[in-house]
C-alpha cells in the first residue's frame, strides 16, 4: 500500500518529502473513479506522524445496543479532537435516546461511525466521519466534516469553509440548479441554507467543492448517496480564508501525490506466532487472552506488559485502525502475537450481504498482510454475531471464527468498568482453555492486564494464542469456536 507523511507540529503541519495514498469516496471497495467528480481524494492516515484513534463502543454484552464510534485523535490538534469527541458523545446520546428499549429487538439496532481524512496539510486538516445506523429495516448512511485551521488551532463544521450566510445562500442556489440539470428526485425545499444541510464538504483534487448530502435527506432512500460538485471557479469566491487554503492544500497535495491504496487479494501466507509451539496444551493449562477493536492509543503499554510477562496474545484488528497504525501491528506480530481480522469498520457482519461481508474482511486481510507479510486466518466477528452468510464467507476466504467463553465486562456499558473489577472477574472466571475477550482500547482494561498476568501465571496457566488451544488438530476455516474444551466432531462445518 503507497504510504505518505504528514508531520504536525503544535499548530503547524509540515510535509516531508515522501508520497500521500488517496482513497476514494464511497462505501463499496475504495477504487478511484477519476470521472466522477464528486469523488474525494483521501489521505492515507498511516502517514500521519503521532496519529492514534479513538473509540466509544458497546454492544458485546447481553441486552446492549451495537455501538461502535471511532474517531482520530491528531497529536498538536486537540481543538479537532473536542469537537470530534463532542460529536461521537452528541451521536450516542442521540441513539440511545431514539431507541430506549429496544435493546432485546433481533436484530438489535446498531449505531457506527468510521472516518476519513479528506485533507492534511499545512494549510488545513478535513475529518470525514461515516455514519450508519441500523433501525430494523435497512442501513441509513450519513457523513460530516470538521475541518481544521493549524495556523488558528480552530476546528470549525463544513460552513466554516464558506465566507459566511451570503455564500452559504449562493452555494444553495448553485447547488439546486446542478439538480434541476440532472433532474433527480429530489426535494427542492429541503435544500436551505442551513449547517445541518451543508455540513459535509470538501474540495476533489481539481479544487471543485464537494457538497454532500445523506441518504433520504433530499429525496427518496433509493437514491442513496447524493452529491454535487461546485467548479472551482464557482466555489473560490464562496470561500472564507480557511476555505482557500484548504483548496490550495488539496489541488497541491493531489498534483504531488500518487494514487490510492488498493486493497488487492493477498497471497501472502497465513498468520502464525512466531514463538508458538512451546507448549502443549493438552498436559497444561492454557488460556487465550484475545484484544479486540484496536490497535488504540493503549495498545503500545499493553504490549509492553505482555512482553514483560512473556506471555503471547491474539489481537482482533480493525481494519482502518490497523491501517492508521501499521507500527503496532507490525510490531504485535514480531513480539509473538498473532494478529486477527476484527472487520474493516465494526459493523454487524450479519446484517450484511455477502458483497459486503467479503469487502469487509478482505480489505482488512489486505492491509494486515501488507503491514506484516501475513494474511489472517482467524475472524472475530463484531459483538459476535454470525450469520450462515458470514460462516460460508469465511469459509471461501479461509477463515476460522473466533468468540469466546469469558466476557470480562471491560466494554463501556458494562457491569464492571475498574481495572481491579476487570482483573478479579477474569482471574475468577478463567479456565483451562478459556478463550477471554478484552478490548485494548480501553485504559481500564490495560491497567488489569498485569495483574491478571500474574495471578493467573500463579495458578499455573500458560497464555497462549487461540491456535495453540487446538493443538494438532488445527482450526478449519468457516467453523465458529468459542471454547478451547469444545469438542469439534460435534459442530458440523457448513
Amino acid at each position: 500500500m503507497h504510504k505518505s507523511r504528514f508531520c504536525m507540529g503544535i499548530a503547524l503541519l509540515a510535509l516531508s518529502a515522501s508520497g500521500c495514498g488517496m482513497a476514494a469516496a464511497g462505501d463499496g471497495k475504495d477504487v478511484m473513479v477519476p470521472a466522477e467528480p464528486t469523488m474525494i481524494d483521501f489521505v492515507d492516515p498511516a502517514g500521519v506522524v503521532g496519529l492514534s484513534t479513538r473509540t466509544l463502543t458497546e454492544g458485546d454484552s447481553v441486552d446492549s445496543r451495537y455501538v461502535h464510534i471511532n474517531y482520530p485523535e491528531l497529536p498538536g490538534a486537540p481543538a479537532l479532537t473536542k469537537a470530534l469527541r463532542a460529536q461521537a458523545e452528541r451521536q450516542m446520546k442521540d441513539f440511545h435516546d431514539r431507541t430506549r428499549g429496544d435493546e432485546h429487538l433481533t436484530p438489535r439496532p446498531e449505531l457506527n461511525v468510521d472516518w476519513q481524512l479528506a485533507a492534511a496539510s499545512p494549510q488545513a486538516v478535513a475529518v470525514r466521519l461515516r455514519t450508519g445506523e441500523y433501525l430494523g429495516a435497512r442501513w441509513g448512511n450519513s457523513t460530516r466534516t470538521y475541518w481544521y485551521d493549524p495556523g488558528a488551532g480552530k476546528a470549525v463544521d463544513s460552513t466554516g469553509l464558506l465566507a459566511g450566510k451570503t455564500a452559504l445562500r449562493t452555494l444553495a442556489a448553485l447547488v439546486k440548479e446542478q439538480f434541476k440539470e440532472r433532474k433527480p428526485r429530489i426535494e427542492q425545499d429541503d435544500l436551505r441554507p442551513g449547517g445541518d444541510t451543508f455540513d459535509s464538504m470538501a474540495f476533489n483534487r481539481n479544487g471543485d467543492l464537494v457538497v454532500e448530502f445523506d441518504d433520504c435527506q433530499l429525496g427518496p432512500c433509493s437514491l442513496g448517496r447524493l452529491a454535487v460538485a461546485v467548479p472551482a471557479w464557482q466555489a473560490e469566491p464562496l470561500l472564507s480564508d480557511l476555505g482557500r487554503r484548504a483548496q490550495e492544500g488539496v489541488r497541491a497535495g493531489s498534483a504531488t501525490h500518487g494514487g490510492p491504496p488498493r486493497f488487492a487479494p493477498t497471497t501472502s501466507p497465513g498468520t502464525v506466532s512466531s514463538r508458538a509451539g512451546g507448549v502443549d496444551c493438552g498436559r497444561v493449562k492454557c488460556v487465550a487472552l484475545t484484544f479486540d477493536d484496536g490497535p488504540g492509543p493503549y495498545t503500545g503499554k499493553l504490549l509492553d506488559a505482555l512482553k514483560g510477562a512473556r506471555a503471547r496474545a491474539t489481537f482482533f484488528t480493525v481494519g482502518s485502525n490497523a491501517m492508521a497504525q501499521p507500527a503496532l501491528v507490525r510490531r504485535m506480530s514480531a513480539e509473538g502475537h498473532l494478529v486477527g481480522n476484527h472487520s474493516w469498520a465494526h459493523r454487524d457482519l450479519s446484517k450484511q450481504a455477502s458483497s459486503k461481508i467479503a469487502d469487509s474482511l478482505g480489505k482488512t486481510n489486505s492491509v494486515v498482510a501488507d503491514v506484516i507479510g501475513q494474511t489472517p486466518t482467524l475472524v472475530r466477528p463484531p459483538y459476535g454475531a454470525v450469520s450462515p452468510r458470514v460462516r460460508d464467507v469465511a469459509r471461501d476466504m479461509g477463515l476460522a471464527l473466533v468468540n469466546w467463553d469469558v466476557d470480562t465486562k471491560d466494554q463501556i456499558g458494562g457491569r464492571a468498568g475498574e481495572s481491579g473489577d476487570i482483573a478479579d472477574l477474569t482471574v475468577r472466571a478463567a479456565h483451562p482453555g478459556a478463550i477471554i475477550l478484552m478490548h485494548d482500547i480501553h485504559r481500564e482494561t490495560v491497567a488489569a492486564v498485569p495483574d491478571i498476568l500474574k495471578r493467573l501465571r500463579g495458578k499455573g496457566y500458560r497464555f497462549v494464542t487461540v491456535p495453540e488451544l487446538y493443538g494438532s488438530a488445527g482450526m478449519q476455516a468457516g467453523r465458529l469456536y468459542g471454547s478451547g474444551n469444545e469438542l469439534q466432531g460435534k459442530q458440523p462445518l457448513t
